[in-house]
């Protein structure tokens, strides 16, 4: 369920620290890219696919870094799972914001549900060569 939240800044960063710190945090092995295909060739879902989105011209898919992909650009992945009677409102914003503060990177994010997980959970996309600062940023978080 998605939560909306009325506090001072101070509250909510104390929240979403809580937040961080009682996710399921999964560090994905391998270097992960986006493969485009045309708005009338759906991917094919595969056990390797972690994504796939669309806007009106095109797929994308996101899949483990294939000698195919050789000139695309390179992510590693994180995600979290959020525990269903956490309020993660504002979650990506707080959390990219950091990430381009600490580390100078965009980061994407991509979002589904699996309610019999808890509900939201994210997916989490950094340049390969910032990748492990951006882990140790996460991981300062959760530990306080």
């Amino acid at each position: 369920m998605v939560s909306v939240s009325r506090e001072t800044p101070e509250r909510t960063e104390a929240r979403l620290r809580r937040v961080i710190a009682q996710a399921d945090l999964v560090v994905h092995e391998g270097v992960w890219c986006f493969e485009e295909s045309p708005i009338d060739r759906p991917p094919a879902l595969t056990a390797d696919t972690l994504a796939v989105v669309r806007d009106d011209q095109s797929w994308s898919r996101l899949v483990p870094l294939a000698r195919e992909h050789e000139h695309v650009e390179r992510f590693g992945i994180f995600s979290f799972h959020f525990p269903a009677e956490l309020d993660n409102s504002g979650f990506v914003g707080w959390l990219a914001g950091l990430l381009k503060t600490r580390l100078g990177t965009g980061v994407f994010v991509v979002c589904g549900s699996n309610r019999a997980r808890g509900g939201i959970y994210d997916y989490w996309g950094c340049p390969i060569d910032l990748f492990d600062e951006a882990v140790a940023v996460v991981e300062a978080l959760r530990a306080g």
